[in-house]
């Protein structure tokens, strides 16, 4: 095992960028994910990592030594304090592994597209709950929050290593090719979830809190569905709000289904 000290070291300079570069990681097509469980995610989906770091003495730790050796990798030790400093991480776990960011070949199954949601935690969860409601494809434009950074995987808990994940800077080409229904979820005045024709391919669209989809997005849309709440309350987050309409697709509780 090999054992890098310098904060100037390229290897270690490379690392720091993939955690804090959003540009820096789609030139490369790489990544930086950090914990067990995403390295455990990585893994039980096949995928391998390009490098695993770990924090020096973290390998006393029965479970980082399964996954070193699941792996297949030698991996690379750093001291405390720099391993601290390369991950966006208020308490690093002690291990964090570089990887490919995958190709994102659409497996089909319904979709889902995201239009300007900058927060990295609501992307993360819509990922999360995409993955768990077995939705294929997750498409974001170029106004949201990006899929690969540190935050974003962390809300994902590894849902990122069971979709196709793709970015662009406009959703209007990946609209307009869909080969489906397309859904856009609006706060009031849409037609209630329970009685929405939930049948054949679904494309889900959502938009930010604040400024919702645009009217380009809503244009495209077959059908626009809005989910009752009790009397007096706000709409749902965004991502509790997609998280209702992947299981309402997910089990084809629309009455047209």
């Amino acid at each position: 095992m090999s054992v890098l000290r310098s904060r100037d070291n390229p290897r270690v300079k490379h690392w720091a960028r993939l955690a804090t570069d959003g540009r820096y990681r789609r030139k490369e097509r790489r990544a930086l994910i950090e914990g067990p469980h995403l390295l455990a995610a990585l893994l039980e989906r096949g995928l391998r990592p390009v490098e695993v770091l770990v924090k020096e003495g973290a390998q006393e730790s029965s479970e980082i030594r399964v996954l070193v050796r699941r792996s297949g990798l030698e991996p690379v030790a750093l001291p405390e304090k720099l391993f601290n400093s390369i991950l966006d991480a208020e308490t690093p776990q002690g291990i964090a592994a570089e990887i490919e960011i995958p190709a994102g070949a659409a497996p089909g199954g319904d979709s889902v597209f995201l239009e300007g949601i900058q927060d990295a935690g609501n992307v993360g969860a819509i990922i999360r709950s995409a993955a768990a409601f077995g939705i294929g494809t997750v498409v974001l434009d170029g106004r949201c929050a990006d899929a690969w950074s540190p935050k974003v995987l962390r809300a994902g808990m590894g849902g990122h290593f069971r979709l196709a994940i793709r970015s662009h800077s406009s959703l209007a080409g990946e609209l307009e090719s869909f080969a489906g229904k397309l859904l856009a979820t609006v706060a009031r005045e849409g037609t209630s979830l329970g009685k929405a024709d939930l049948s054949g391919r679904l494309g889900w669209l959502f938009g930010s809190e604040g400024k919702g989809l645009s009217a380009a997005a809503l244009a495209e849309v077959d059908l626009k569905v809005s989910i009752p709440t009790a009397v007096g309350t706000e709409s749902l987050n965004v991502a509790a709000a997609a998280a209702v309409c992947f299981y309402a697709g997910a089990n084809r509780l629309g009455a047209g289904s």
